[in-house]
């Protein structure tokens, strides 16, 4: 029996929590509570290890605190990759810590290759066949389209084989995403564009009973009018959604992301929720040993301030 379809089961969770929010999981050593740098300094291991371990507390904690509340998680890999070997150890045993608490997880990593390079990393985060690092660990991937449609493939084909999926690059929420993404053809269509019929493409060819394909896009808030046009260009896309809050963009800017049942999208928020202890609006309202309460009040916030714009159908529905 083949696994639950990636669209299904992020539905499912999306409506059993009944919020589209996405928690980053970012760890930046200078910013995690002191209590826990002081104890990862206090143990032993390089610098690099010690970093790791600090990340592992607080990412576990991160997850006991908002299980539950929301359907799903994106680790960026890149903070855990900087810490080595005993970081990139960290990662796989934070994810699957998600997973048992009952979240999803997107790995964002942003990969893309080609050939057996690509089968490689595919199989590492997405592989099903038992032996993989990745093995409980991940939902989705985050991956890059540059190299064209044969860096895809790979990741498809073993996500869907897993009953996992892809978050594809198309139109991303930095300042600089237009020196290549803005880039036009000789018929006026901007290279995101042309991403997205692609996508829209490989989603159709893989539809899960909600509607959705197991290729998804990444889209950034932070150009509100552009996501909404391709909200109409990529009608069974899943959306991934950065920009929202500390980069900017609000609830009503995401409001075109969602389809009539609510589910179409994802709306990621990292540093505004894992280090919402330090956020200015809640500077001093808890304890430097109640940093959690901070994280699931800004959860909390999040999910009311998304409220209005997305309602998602009850899973019972």
């Amino acid at each position: 029996m083949s696994a639950a379809h990636f669209a299904d089961r992020l539905a499912h969770a999306i409506r059993q929590t009944g919020n589209p929010v996405c928690v980053g999981l970012d760890p930046r050593w200078e910013s995690l509570p002191a209590p826990i740098r002081e104890r990862a300094q206090a143990g032993p291991g390089s610098p690099a290890e010690q970093r790791a371990r600090g990340y592992e507390e607080f990412c576990l904690r991160i997850i006991d605190a908002i299980a539950g509340m929301v359907p799903i998680i994106k680790p960026q890999v890149a903070f855990f990759e900087e810490c080595g070997p005993a970081g990139m150890a960290v990662l796989w045993r934070v994810m699957r810590a998600a997973r048992q608490a009952g979240l999803l997880v997107i790995a964002d990593a942003k990969r893309g290759d080609i050939g057996t390079t690509a089968e490689a990393y595919a199989q590492a985060y997405l592989g099903d066949s038992g032996t993989g690092p990745g093995q409980g660990g991940v939902d989705a991937l985050t991956i890059n389209p540059y190299m064209g449609r044969d860096t895809l493939v790979p990741f498809l084909e073993t996500a869907r084989a897993g009953g996992c999926g892809v978050y594809i690059l198309v139109r991303t929420s930095n300042p600089g995403a237009g020196t290549f993404q803005d880039l036009t053809d000789t018929t006026g269509r901007k290279l995101f564009q042309q991403v997205a019929a692609l996508v829209e493409e490989l989603a159709l060819a893989d539809l899960g009973s909600c509607g959705l394909g197991s290729a998804g896009a990444v889209v950034g808030a932070t150009y509100p009018r552009e996501l909404a046009e391709l909200r109409q260009a990529m009608p069974h896309v899943p959306l991934l959604i950065p920009g929202y809050g500390t980069q900017g963009a609000g609830a009503a800017d995401v409001a075109p992301a969602f389809g009539p049942q609510g589910i179409g999208a994802v709306v990621n928020s990292s540093r505004g929720i894992i280090f919402a202890h330090a956020r200015k609006d809640l500077v001093g309202r808890f304890a430097p040993d109640q940093w959690e309460e901070a994280v699931r009040l800004a959860t909390r916030q999040m999910i009311d301030d998304l409220a209005p714009h997305c309602r998602p159908t009850p899973s019972n529905a």
